[in-house]
């Protein structure tokens, strides 16, 4: 069976996410636990705590299936001692707040070597930056998210996801996240050749580390590494991957969070992905 929601506004609180993802007929969701724009905001309430938890258990949304995303601030592979150890300290804030809300996984962009080290020593980084959140946090898993590989973003290829999970030292709390339009994006040709595309997924970085899928059309082309969003159907992938996504059981039992560009077309994207399975 899918989950399907969309990465839903948190606005006036992390209590008004579940509302917002009731509101367009979804039963997974994915939210910011913090303003995404500031490095610190305020701790959690016990209030917003505790009405996170009521209404997502009256909106039947199991922890299994709520992918929250960190700040886009956070780069942790900063080549930069002090802006490191600032990503890290964020890093750390959002994975304890998950902890507070019962959720059991945090997804993220996996940083930017910013060329002034090497991707492998950015890699590195991350992985060790990784182990340490995880040594000082419990039962929340690290979703690493690929990449289109703009810039100097690492996490396009996936054998640089596979490097980070292989230096995570707890496999039970690390994994990935799938952006389809990343991944067409990064080169991955999920339209001409579905099959072979995931094919080299299982063997590059192993399915059994899947944690979620962004499920997002494209605006740009095959290998051109550029993160342009496009609504479901809309855009380069076109309905007939969606059509075999939709029916493929490998995604079945995780969230699949759209992260498309018009909110306004959420609930129908969802009612035509339903209708898909």
């Amino acid at each position: 069976m899918k989950h399907i929601g969309a990465h839903v506004s948190a606005s006036g609180g992390v209590e008004n996410a579940p509302l917002n993802a009731t509101a367009i007929g979804a039963d997974a969701f994915a939210l910011f636990t913090k303003n995404q724009r500031q490095w610190v905001s305020a701790p959690l309430s016990e209030k917003s705590i505790r009405l996170f938890k009521e209404r997502c258990q009256e909106g039947s949304f199991d922890p299994r299936y709520i992918l929250p995303h960190d700040s886009y601030l956070i780069n942790l592979g900063n080549p930069d001692e002090e802006a490191e150890q600032k990503s890290r300290a964020a890093f750390i804030d959002e994975m304890k707040r998950c902890e507070q809300l019962g959720l059991t996984m945090l997804n993220f962009h996996p940083g930017s070597h910013l060329n002034k080290i090497s991707v492998e020593e950015c890699l590195d980084k991350i992985a060790a930056n990784i182990n340490l959140a995880l040594s000082m946090t419990s039962g929340v898993t690290a979703v690493i998210e690929n990449t289109a590989g703009q810039g100097s973003n690492v996490g396009n290829r996936l054998e640089e996801i596979r490097y980070i999970i292989d230096r995570v030292e707890d496999k039970s709390r690390v994994g990935y996240c799938i952006d389809t339009c990343h991944f067409y994006s990064a080169g991955y040709d999920i339209v001409g050749d579905y099959e072979g595309a995931f094919a080299q997924l299982d063997r590059a970085v192993g399915l059994e580390f899947l944690r979620g899928i962004h499920l997002n059309d494209t605006k740009k082309a095959l290998g051109s590494r550029v993160d342009r969003h496009e609504s479901i159907g809309l855009g380069l992938l076109g309905t007939a991957f969606f059509e075999k996504f939709m029916k493929d059981p490998r995604f079945d039992n995780i969230p699949i969070i759209l992260e498309t560009p018009d909110e306004s077309r959420w609930a129908a994207e969802i009612q035509l992905l339903r209708e898909m399975e």
